[in-house]
């Protein structure tokens, strides 16, 4: 398939104001400008029956990618019988799969691949201390198992209120931030020494709720870390330091407070939802400021609408709020693209227009992050999974 007389966002490069993509079977074989065809005298039109999109200038990017949400485990409309987010009845849970719980009928995977979204990290929300593993998708099909890019894609744990409630509202620990913490070191340390004695062969049997830290502390997978105060968030830095392991910062909505910090330690930040009310003490200073006063920092940022807190379709208006209030316009569609897919470890396959990447395209009228600007396809493995006029 040929997508051509397009404004082609590479984000890997210079944009290219007329150029092209072309796909063959389900990655993209190349990119390059409308002129250099004509140089080599090559005509879309003709040839091998290949079909051909003409966008007449629409901004052609990679699919745009959410890389926090709890798509298909809390599912819409089904209400708690569709909610598989939180197993609250234990704190820590290390072997959890998000990839069990994911319904891929969800309606908003309909809507994320609407909105040009065509993959996206799902998994555990943040009611435990250690939530389990998150997994990383993309939106079309309708069994999970084909849908993968990456499972386990990252461990999932949590710092601040929504553990602290869940567990010491019933006289549990962690009933307080310091039991978080402990429970998490406590949980790494025997992981740790469970990864010593395997690797030097004196481990006597397997432990189902070890082997899971095992990417972890390899630093195969990063520490999913919900964390929204600026003392959750230097906890999870001190942590991840302490053990020697990679941890994303999710949410990280006082990051603003402590950016020196957050790039002195060099994690990457996930940020938001901002598109929500302030709910809970813990989101009292929530800002759009936060993702470019980071990125200003010289924090690599994603944004995220932590479906369905917010809803996935408007992962690119949360982006575009940011740029609204400070973060560069091309950041703005980085940390939709590029960004969260380097955050993600799935960088080799997604979030940029390369030859040998994903044919996973997005095709806009106009900025994706503009509220007015419609989605005219998107593409998932080179197949056209939405077209707008045929969708009216």
């Amino acid at each position: 398939m040929w997508i051509v007389n397009g404004r082609i966002y590479t984000m890997s490069g210079d944009v290219i104001s007329n150029g092209y993509v072309r796909t063959k079977g389900n990655l993209i074989q190349s990119v390059g400008t409308m002129e250099s065809l004509k140089k080599e005298k090559k005509d879309p039109a003709h040839g091998k029956n290949e079909k051909v999109l003409d966008v007449h200038g629409a901004w052609v990017l990679p699919g745009l990618i959410e890389a926090h949400a709890h798509i298909g485990l809390t599912e819409e409309k089904n209400g708690i019988i569709g909610d598989d987010c939180n197993e609250m009845t234990n704190p820590i849970l290390p072997g959890l799969r998000g990839l069990d719980g994911v319904n891929a009928m969800d309606p908003a995977f309909h809507d994320a691949i609407q909105a040009g979204i065509t993959s996206v990290m799902a998994g555990p929300g943040s009611a435990n201390v250690v939530g389990g593993q998150f997994v990383f998708m993309k939106t079309q099909g309708r069994c999970v198992d084909n849908m993968i890019v990456k499972s386990p894609a990252a461990m999932k744990v949590a710092f601040g209120e929504n553990p602290k409630t869940s567990y010491g509202d019933q006289n549990m620990c962690p009933a307080t931030r310091m039991g978080i913490a402990y429970m998490l070191r406590k949980e790494l340390f025997q992981a740790s020494q469970y990864l010593e004695k395997k690797e030097s062969g004196k481990l006597e049997e397997q432990d189902f709720d070890l082997e899971p830290w095992i990417p972890v502390l390899k630093k195969e997978i990063p520490l999913k870390a919900h964390a929204h105060r600026a003392d959750d968030i230097l906890t999870a830095i001190r942590i991840a330091k302490e053990y020697d392991i990679d941890i994303t910062l999710d949410h990280c909505t006082e990051g603003h407070l402590i950016a020196d910090e957050i790039a002195a330690s060099g994690f990457p930040a996930i940020v938001g939802t901002d598109l929500t009310a302030r709910s809970k003490v813990e989101v009292e200073y929530m800002s759009f400021k936060t993702a470019g006063i980071l990125a200003d920092a010289g924090v690599k940022v994603a944004v995220t609408t932590d479906h369905p807190v917010a809803l996935i379709q408007y992962l690119p208006i949360c982006a575009g709020y940011s740029v609204k209030y400070g973060l560069p316009m091309e950041e703005g569609l980085k940390a939709l693209t590029i960004y969260p897919a380097q955050i993600c470890r799935t960088d080799d396959r997604v979030g940029s227009l390369e030859p040998g990447k994903d044919a996973d395209i997005a095709v806009f009228d106009g900025n994706p992050m503009e509220v007015f600007t419609q989605t005219l396809y998107t593409i998932v493995d080179g197949e056209i999974v939405y077209d707008r006029e045929e969708n009216r």
